[in-house]
């Protein structure tokens, strides 16, 4: 048995970050009035996130790259089969990759509605004003209505699944999100997680953000 660097510090960060931020959302969007304020500031740090999120799966830590997520059709069946000739997923499993990748575009999909929405009360998305009346109103009713009520699907899925993994097949899912390593019964490539590696994923979170103000600001312009 080995114990192995799997997840890197940004993507730890990155995964609990996104968890508070998306059960906010969720409070904050079904308390309405003044809380819409934080909803909004919220739905801009989930954006600043996903777009961390998108480069990082690029150049962050091997098993937080794109390339990492097993979404072959043969991966799944492997995986669903226990086949034992499969590639060694020391990250996610293919199950959990399709899980991740239908997560983040979800979340992406309603922050973006976000952005134009208008409740025609007080609220109102900041790029509103760049939209039809028409995509406005679909947009208000995809991102209140099915948008909220899948993307909750998905995180009840996604405990629900953490849950079946500890009690019934004994693994602990939460701990390695935590800490980073996973004890493996082989050795597999690890994660780089130094300082250098930190200090470029505060650099692209910081340039992330830039890039979230700037779109919001478009609305204004």
């Amino acid at each position: 048995m080995v114990t192995v660097r799997i997840w890197d510090l940004p993507t730890r960060l990155f995964h609990w970050l996104l968890a508070a931020c998306v059960i906010a959302l969720v409070v904050t969007g079904n308390i309405g009035g003044n809380a819409m304020v934080w909803h909004f500031r919220l739905g801009y740090a989930v954006l600043t996130l996903l777009l961390f999120r998108l480069v990082w799966g690029l150049v962050g830590g091997y098993w937080s790259r794109w390339g990492q997520l097993f979404l072959a059709p043969s991966h799944v069946l492997a995986h669903l089969r226990g086949s034992a000739a499969r590639p060694p997923w020391a990250g996610h499993n293919p199950i959990g990759s399709w899980s991740v990748l239908l997560m983040l575009l979800w979340l992406l999909l309603q922050v973006s509605t976000g952005l134009v929405s208008d409740d025609e009360i007080a609220n109102a998305g900041p790029l509103t004003a760049l939209v039809s009346g028409a995509t406005v109103s679909a947009a208000t009713a995809w991102h209140k209505g099915a948008g909220k009520l899948v993307l909750i699907f998905l995180v009840l899925g996604h405990v629900s699944a953490i849950a079946w993994y500890r009690l019934r097949k004994g693994q602990s899912l939460v701990p390695p999100m935590l800490h980073g390593d996973k004890t493996l019964s082989g050795p597999v490539t690890p994660s780089r997680d130094c300082l250098p590696q930190r200090v470029l994923a505060v650099l692209l979170l910081l340039v992330c953000a830039a890039a979230v103000r700037w779109l919001v600001g478009l609305g204004g312009t």
